[in-house]
């Protein structure tokens, strides 16, 4: 009988346990708090001061330039960079002190994962940075593409444009979710795959498409030195003075009306000069 355990004890020593393990934590979840609510305090004056010192040197035109971006555009979002880094810092420094206050708690879990999301915000910012220099880029190739075009006179110059900003900015867009540490492995492999499937279909059937300008422009290099604006020509049964020549066409001026033959026609046709 004096070996059967006094139930009213064993349940007096867990309250007690239980007691004294409050007590002990009491004190370190006021201290947690009040470091926790001085990061909020430190972190929102920061913000401010950062904000204010951003916006006088005039990093903002940054942030218009973006507006500027079709895609962003399409987004109708307005981007503010001094508003968005004193952003990034705020949340930075809560993180800070938010290890502090987890480990002040003495909990290994909560403070493990305050500690990999503070880590992350390094990678996230250079990741950002990475992405807005893309956007840069890919509107810029997009722009010399379209201008390019226009002066071979080719329609298409806008889609190939799109085409290039899209290409750019997506492996942009892998590469910046590769410095934020997530596996892009599978996205790299699928988009090269469908990239190229993509390249090759337009290759062939843009090709097809415009043999006939690619000829026009070709022709332009070895007639630009032979006719000039102002001379009078005759192509077949057609005469008239060259009132324009351009990367494709040459026009003539055929008494009261006007004809436009491809480049390509002074490469194939009987041309007389007068």
């Amino acid at each position: 009988m004096n070996n059967v355990p006094n139930l009213q004890e064993i349940l007096i020593n867990i309250v007690v346990g239980l007691i004294n393990q409050l007590v002990n934590f009491i004190p370190r979840l006021i201290s947690a708090i009040v470091i926790l609510a001085l990061g909020l305090l430190v972190a929102k004056l920061v913000r401010t001061v950062v904000k204010t010192i951003l916006s006088k040197v005039g990093i903002d035109k940054i942030g218009e330039q973006l507006n500027e971006i079709d895609l962003v555009k399409k987004l109708n979002t307005d981007i503010k960079v001094s508003t968005i880094l004193a952003q990034v810092l705020y949340f930075f420094i809560v993180l800070i002190f938010a290890t502090a206050a987890a480990e002040m708690l003495g909990v290994a879990a909560l403070t493990d994962l305050v500690l990999g999301v503070t880590n992350l915000i390094p990678k996230l910012i250079v990741a950002g940075l990475m992405l807005v220099v893309g956007l840069f880029i890919s509107e810029g190739l997009k722009k010399f593409i379209i201008n390019l075009c226009d002066s071979f006179n080719i329609s298409a110059g806008r889609m190939l444009g799109t085409i290039v900003f899209s290409f750019f900015l997506v492996i942009t867009l892998i590469n910046a979710l590769g410095q934020a540490g997530i596996n892009t492995e599978l996205l790299e492999s699928s988009f090269n795959l469908i990239i190229g499937g993509v390249i090759f279909a337009f290759a062939i059937g843009y090709g097809i498409a415009s043999r006939d300008v690619m000829a026009n422009i070709i022709s332009s290099f070895y007639s630009k030195n032979k006719y000039r604006e102002g001379q009078v020509i005759q192509i077949d049964d057609v005469k008239g003075e060259i009132i324009k020549i351009d990367a494709t066409s040459v026009t003539l001026q055929t008494g009261d009306t006007i004809t436009v033959f491809p480049l390509q026609t002074l490469q194939t046709k009987k041309v007389e000069v007068f």
